[in-house]
């Protein structure tokens, strides 16, 4: 294990510790995770963890930046995939929900009073992730008006706003209130109000299985 340490590079160690302050978040909360914790996960001394990050709030910014990176990875991806503006936004919609199942230290991480209270960068970190959610969310809602898949008089920024709202709500009530119902299962019961929110023609039911 000891050869293994000395050939990861800084940038793979760095990885390995931000991987492993999410997974802990997710077991223990933000609040409950030490650096000591941290350094025992990756099997490195303490001393190691401040090597590479100069405090600890650093090491939760490189976690959100993580966190970022990845769920806008699975974002595009699944736009990218859409048939249609709405079809883009469905799969948006659940592909994010689906992101958080897999990686349940997000709500723990975003909306944990610690980190947003005490560390102001975070906080405008996580400002800007929404700002760019939300701008994508809004391009593709004006697509949508454009061609006619939605009401003509649709507030692409209000319907933006509902949209995000909607995945955090089920975001913390699963986690929170009700920890054993599946997220996509509960999206399945509200995205067909969000299409017919927004004057949608497929406001049936969502497709995704």
């Amino acid at each position: 294990m000891s050869e293994h340490r000395q050939r990861l590079s800084a940038e793979e160690r760095q990885e390995e510790i931000i991987r492993a302050a999410v997974e802990l978040a997710g077991e223990q909360g933000v609040d409950g995770v030490t650096t000591q914790d941290m350094a025992n996960a990756v099997g490195i001394s303490q001393g190691a963890i401040f090597r590479h990050f100069p405090s600890k709030d650093m090491i939760w910014l490189a976690v959100i930046h993580w966190v970022r990176g990845r769920l806008m990875s699975v974002v595009d991806m699944a736009a990218d995939q859409g048939s249609d503006p709405l079809d883009s936004l469905e799969k948006i919609f659940f592909a994010h929900l689906g992101f958080v199942d897999k990686v349940p230290a997000i709500p723990k991480l975003v909306f944990t009073d610690q980190l947003l209270k005490k560390n102001p960068k975070i906080k405008e970190l996580i400002r800007s992730i929404l700002a760019d959610y939300e701008a994508k969310v809004v391009g593709l809602l004006a697509q949508a008006k454009a061609q006619n898949l939605v009401r003509p008089d649709l507030d692409e920024h209000g319907a933006a706003v509902m949209f995000t709202g909607i995945i955090q709500g089920l975001v913390m009530r699963v986690s929170i209130i009700e920890a054993r119902k599946s997220l996509i299962a509960e999206g399945k019961l509200v995205f067909p109000l969000f299409l017919h929110g927004i004057g949608s023609v497929r406001a049936t039911g969502a497709k995704q299985a």
